[in-house]
């Protein structure tokens, strides 16, 4: 990250210290924010609707702990994280709620892929979204951030509390998976 955008990180936060500026700070959170965010929560719950309800819980989360915000990591990746694990537990009641089991999850995601209309794309950009859907969770986030977001891994480590050869290795299986899953369906 530039001098800059770090320094604007540090003014960013200390108006959402300040009494006085943290409404208006928060506002700017937003607009800064939502919609990387929006991505991220979308490629991980696949549905607009519930990627709109998770982000909203991840601002309002991010709003209700921002006084623990210790600043040691940059906002954004603080938020990635708040994202992040929201997603994840909105993924683990869905799971609950319908009774699925991992194959029956994974039939579940791809009939959401089929349904999305709010997605454009071709053929090609579809299937890629079925091979994600194939993969095991941790494996889905790691491709998702480093291949949609380049995301560097230092920051996913920081995003994750995973080190960055484990986030490499689950990379490079997800990669793998991903080319066998476009093999076996040619």
């Amino acid at each position: 990250m530039s001098k800059e955008a770090n320094l604007d990180d540090e003014r960013l936060v200390a108006r959402l210290r300040d009494p006085s500026t943290c409404r208006e700070a928060f506002g700017e959170v937003i607009r800064l924010y939502s919609e990387p965010l929006y991505r991220q929560i979308r490629r991980t719950v696949q549905s607009h609707e519930d990627a709109d309800d998770v982000l909203q819980n991840t601002f309002l989360k991010a709003w209700q702990n921002i006084e623990n915000f210790r600043g040691d990591a940059r906002l954004s990746t603080w938020l990635y994280k708040i994202a992040i694990n929201e997603s994840l537990t909105f993924l683990e009641k869905e799971k609950k709620r319908r009774g699925l089991s991992l194959d029956d999850e994974e039939s579940h995601v791809a009939a959401l892929i089929h349904a999305d209309t709010n997605i454009d794309g071709d053929a090609l950009a579809l299937k890629l979204r079925e091979a994600i859907a194939t993969l095991p969770e941790k494996q889905r986030l790691v491709f998702n951030m480093r291949y949609y977001d380049d995301m560097k891994y230092e920051q996913m480590s920081e995003i994750m509390g995973t080190s960055i050869g484990a986030l490499k290795a689950s990379y490079h299986l997800a990669v793998k998976k991903i080319e066998q899953f476009f093999e076996d369906s040619d």
